[in-house]
């Protein structure tokens, strides 16, 4: 699982993330439209906050490679939320 930030300002956390060519692609993505973090985004990587609010549930996201702004990995707690 992994968040991926995206030009914009749009943050998603995933099941999958993938690379081909000039596409990033992303499965079982959800939309993080509030953190909710008081240490910043770093802050989300063993998992929500009470506060941070997400969108519904995308099965497949695909974005130009050039958009994506940086990735990291995040823990298991994610998986209940995806």
């Amino acid at each position: 699982m992994k968040i991926v930030v995206i030009n914009n300002g749009f943050v998603f956390v995933c099941k999958t993330y993938s690379r081909d060519g000039d596409t990033a692609t992303m499965t079982t993505a959800r939309c993080i439209r509030t953190w909710g973090t008081t240490g910043g985004l770093g802050q989300l990587v063993s998992g929500p906050t009470d506060t941070t609010v997400l969108d519904t549930t995308i099965p497949i996201v695909a974005v130009p490679i050039h958009q994506v702004v940086f990735t990291f990995d995040v823990g298991s707690k994610w998986g209940k939320h995806l």
